[in-house]
């Protein structure tokens, strides 16, 4: 199988070496890829990606016999051979006689390079990199294994592992022909650097954007929740609009700023929080707090107090209320500026005894309606 392409944070490690330490290191590192994979190789086994089962591949002779021996004549003339066919275009029967000479003795690594370049010829890439594999291990400096392999790799597409291998053969023995393929494959890599560059600030500014839209609504929960605790704090509980904006209260004596605070206090008191909870209270009070004068309008229409006090269900609520407000049973709320004594604080308008369109709170004229 095909070995992996170089990553490309190494590659741009490599770019920014000086080149003497650049073709070191890239020596090294495709004498250490060839050693594993040739090693992988000689294992003459692969792991399928389907089904983890062990497959045994069809691999070209290599020579089995002494190390010290073999027949080298035999090598010789085959060799001889495949060269001939070879430069005459008939690759099949250059790689046999190839194989011949190989099986005959032990093979040098041009010899081995010459097989890789037939079975490059051929479209058999796995193969001519598994002889430039075996070249290099005899041979590291081998130009003619590097820079066919790095063909092979450039034909599968491993634009980065065949610019390393192509740059390699060119320091070591430089090739017009090597030299116009290094250039493609420069170029190729420049474009996968780029694509990569341009897909990673994408994401960055995905995630950005992610961020900014989650910082956005978070912050318009917090707004909305300041909103609902401010509205909240300045409403009545059961959803009555809150004092500070009750119609009519413009002009209002200073003590008279702190209505909301007051009826606050007043929803403490069970009674009064209980009768709120009566719609038809609710409806009443809801129309009283609209109306023209607001609450305080009340006290120049009789008519409509009566109304509202001979009610057997608002009525007495409405007493107590008043009661507690105008008589200082609020919890130490005390008597409303403007409000107590008779004084003339609501527009210019007094609240004595001898006006006889009010009904007297305290006297005859309001029904008794609480027990």
């Amino acid at each position: 199988m095909p070995a992996p392409s170089l990553p490309l944070d190494v590659a741009s490690a490599l770019s920014r070496l000086d080149e003497s330490d650049r073709q070191a290191i890239s020596a090294y590192i495709a004498k250490l890829d060839s050693t594993i994979a040739l090693l992988e190789k000689r294992l003459n086994i692969t792991s399928n990606d389907d089904d983890d089962e062990v497959v045994v591949e069809d691999d070209l002779p290599m020579y089995t016999g002494d190390p010290d021996g073999g027949d080298y004549d035999v090598a010789t003339t085959a060799k001889m051979a495949a060269a001939n066919y070879k430069d005459a275009g008939d690759y099949s029967n250059a790689l046999a006689k190839y194989n011949e000479a190989i099986t005959a003795a032990p093979p040098t690594a041009l010899l081995l390079a010459s097989r890789a370049a037939t079975l490059l010829s051929l479209q058999r890439y796995d193969r001519s990199i598994h002889d430039c594999d075996a070249a290099l291990l005899i041979n590291p400096d081998s130009a003619k294994a590097l820079r066919i392999r790095g063909e092979c790799y450039m034909k599968q597409t491993q634009y980065h592992r065949a610019l390393i291998d192509l740059g390699t053969a060119q320091t070591a023995d430089y090739d017009d022909n090597t030299a116009i393929l290094l250039k493609e494959v420069k170029d190729k890599c420049a474009e996968i650097d780029a694509e990569k560059v341009r897909s990673k600030n994408m994401e960055e500014d995905k995630l950005r954007k992610k961020a900014m839209e989650i910082k956005k609504a978070k912050a318009s929960s917090a707004a909305a929740a300041a909103a609902a605790a401010g509205s909240s704090s300045r409403g009545m509980p059961g959803g009555m609009p809150g004092m500070g904006g009750m119609p009519g209260m413009g002009g209002m004596p200073n003590d008279m700023a702190g209505m909301g605070g007051m009826m606050a206090g007043l929803m403490s008191d069970p009674e009064i929080s209980a009768g709120m909870k009566n719609p038809k209270i609710m409806a009443a009070f809801t129309s009283l707090m609209s109306g023209p004068g607001g609450p305080m309008g009340l006290m120049s229409n009789p008519a409509k107090l009566q109304e509202l006090m001979t009610d057997p269900e608002v009525g007495p609520f409405m007493q107590k209320l008043m009661g507690k407000v105008m008589g200082g049973g609020g919890g130490g709320m005390g008597v409303m500026g403007g409000m107590g004594g008779g004084g003339g604080g609501m527009g210019g308008r007094g609240f004595d005894d001898d006006d006889d369109d009010m009904p007297d709170l305290d006297g005859d004229d309001m029904p008794d309606l609480v027990d």
